[in-house]
């Protein structure tokens, strides 16, 4: 993924630059964490990845493709997220994993608990009445 150089500009009460010249490569494969004091644009340049927003000069690009002639649900279905206020639904544990993605088998959601290291705690947790995991 690739950011040459891009500008954004947000509309809240009045017309607000947020990034200017942001330059950045990420590798296939690579993790990358974006950290910064609050209101530095973190949350914008996720944004712009996921392409709630569209640089108004500059593009992003995926292997030497501006992500703006790709189809915009391929796009989201293969970026993975986590955001700093993660959201969960009043459903079961296995269900909020599911939302994540159609056609999720139960094997799936537990390789997926499993990968986050959160299996075995889940499988833990005591049985109030709900439907945790299984």
């Amino acid at each position: 993924m690739l950011f040459p150089k891009s500008k954004l500009k947000q509309i809240k009460c009045v017309l607000l630059q947020v990034l200017n010249g942001l330059s950045m490569r990420a590798n296939k494969g690579q993790t990358v964490a974006l950290v910064g004091a609050s209101g530095c644009g973190k949350s914008t340049v996720v944004q712009l990845i996921q392409r709630f927003y569209d640089p108004l000069e500059g593009c992003i690009e995926v292997d030497g493709v501006d992500i703006r002639q790709l189809n915009i649900k391929w796009l989201r279905n293969h970026i993975g997220v986590v955001s700093q206020e993660p959201v969960l639904f009043a459903k079961s544990i296995a269900e909020n994993i599911r939302y994540g993605r159609d056609g999720i088998t139960q094997e799936e959601i537990e390789k997926a608990a499993t990968d986050a290291n959160a299996h075995s705690f889940i499988s833990e947790l005591p049985d109030v009445g709900v439907v945790l995991f299984f």
